[in-house]
């Protein structure tokens, strides 16, 4: 029988192979990153010079200011505008490491990242797709300023002057049911949102 030799403990170093860590293929995610409000624009484009500059474009992909198309109902006028769907706060696609933690921290009017202490919590893929498909939207929100339960007055047609209760609301539509107490009954009628207005 052949004599088994011992090797000694560096050598066995030498001849075992390196543990390999398992980098993800594509460690991307979006962050949430607050800003100072009514500048989210501003920011965005700071930290988009940022990147630009600091060449770290394999790193920070994509910055969003989330903002939605709303049809907003002011003295009898429908106008279509945009509104920032989280104001204070901008969307940010990037690989998470120090480098490019520092470029969007340290970015002019940046005050930090959305996360449990200081550690940044990326969005799950739901929430990115909850968020996408609101500022996708092809048909602007209707944005009104009265709710169900709410005490109303109709200002045009045949209700014109009555006063109601928003019974419900059809955003679809544009349009809502009142109660509207007629020789002393409830009755439902339905209106437009631009014949309505707040009492």
């Amino acid at each position: 029988m052949p004599e088994r030799h011992e090797l000694p403990p560096e050598a066995d170093e030498t001849i075992r192979a390196p543990e390999t860590k398992q980098e993800p293929r594509d460690a991307r995610a979006w962050y949430v990153v607050h800003s100072y409000s009514g500048m989210e624009n501003k920011v965005k484009k700071n930290l988009e010079h940022r990147i630009e500059s600091m060449h770290v474009g394999h790193k920070i992909f994509q910055v969003i200011v989330p903002t939605e198309e709303q049809i907003e109902l002011k003295e009898g006028q429908r106008r279509v505008v945009e509104r920032r769907v989280f104001p204070g706060y901008i969307l940010v696609q990037m690989i998470l490491d120090d480098e490019s933690w520092y470029v969007v921290r340290n970015t002019p009017g940046v005050t930090g990242f959305v996360g449990i202490g200081n550690q940044p919590t990326p969005l799950s893929d739901e929430e990115v797709e909850r968020i996408m498909r609101r500022i996708e939207a092809e048909e602007p929100r209707i944005q009104i300023d009265f709710k169900v339960g709410e005490r109303v007055r109709i200002t045009e047609g045949p209700f014109a002057e009555f006063h109601g209760v928003v019974d419900a609301i059809d955003l679809d539509r544009g349009k809502a049911r009142i109660l509207v107490s007629i020789f002393g009954r409830d009755t439902p009628v339905e209106v437009d949102f631009l014949q309505l207005q707040k009492v």
